[in-house]
């Protein structure tokens, strides 16, 4: 069994009543390269690499870190890369609570505080300048003079913001929280990147109604923002105002992620194209009335 190959170059003792438990995809249950593994003396999780998680990890989790697994070592197994990484159990944030929403809000804070305009690391993983290039892409597919108005504001505000670690992918399954702690995983496609890139990520997808795939009030949605301001951007000297600015173009940077799909692939009948293409102007018309365009 190659796992079995794959564990033991990592140093990883395989004698010992050994289990391996195989992980799947939430969303349709196909099975992940990811597995739990176990012996008598530890459990840890042995993924194969994705996009940049293998430089993500080594870099930026190397050492214990509140809010992200544990970086334990890497190996290469038929030209592929797997790694270990510190095992952690917990509900995700799919059916949003506040207790496990403060949890997740404190670990990004935690994750996101050491690494805030440190330009050492730009060059690490996903680039400032390959966001925006993948930012750029998106608006060549919007097709609306509306949303490509304001998407433009939305572009020339990314090149100002201040930047820190962000997990350019943090939906909320990609949380996990037990006792009242949340570490966020999956960290495929992170970088150095403008500060709102994770939180708006996080919120932008929950709705409020019975059977959503997120589900998240509105009131927890709020609740987020005013948390997240509070204890990490406040703290660096930023306005209200200029953050709120920041965020709700960042959301609508979010919104639009499924017009483009629908416009991409000629997809007009898509339910989440139609339903995105209005909130998306929903939220334009809005940051007018907020004076945050």
């Amino acid at each position: 069994m190659n796992v079995l190959r794959i564990l033991e170059q990592l140093g990883f003792d395989i004698s010992l009543d050994l289990t391996i438990f195989q992980f799947h995809n939430a969303e349709d249950g196909s099975p992940y390269e990811v597995w739990k593994v176990q012996n008598a003396e530890t459990t840890c999780v042995l993924k194969k690499a994705k996009g940049h998680e293998l430089e993500i990890y080594a870099t930026f989790f190397n050492e214990e870190i509140s809010g992200a697994p544990r970086f334990l070592g890497s190996t290469t197994f038929g030209g592929d890369d797997y790694f270990l990484m510190e095992y952690v159990e917990g509900e995700d944030l799919r059916l949003c609570n506040r207790d496990k929403l403060t949890a997740a809000l404190d670990a990004l804070v935690d994750v996101q505080s050491p690494y805030w305009e440190k330009h050492e690391f730009d060059r690490v993983a996903v680039s400032y300048e390959a966001g925006l290039a993948k930012c750029k892409g998106r608006r060549d597919y919007l097709r609306d003079a509306e949303l490509e108005q304001a998407y433009d504001a939305f572009l020339e505000l990314y090149e100002l913001l201040p930047r820190t670690l962000c997990h350019d992918d943090l939906l909320p399954f990609n949380v996990l929280v037990s006792e009242g702690k949340a570490t966020l995983i999956d960290w495929e496609y992170a970088g150095i990147l403008p500060y709102p890139t994770s939180l708006a990520r996080l919120i932008a997808h929950g709705e409020e109604r019975n059977g959503a795939f997120f589900y998240m009030t509105e009131d927890d949605k709020l609740f987020a923002i005013s948390y997240y301001y509070e204890n990490l951007v406040k703290k660096k000297g930023i306005s209200y105002a200029d953050y709120r600015k920041a965020l709700d173009n960042f959301l609508l940077y979010e919104y639009c992620e499924w017009v483009m799909l629908g416009n991409k692939y000629a997809d007009a009948d898509m339910e989440r194209y139609r339903d995105y293409l209005g909130k998306a102007k929903t939220h334009v018309r809005r940051m007018k009335l907020a004076g945050t365009e």
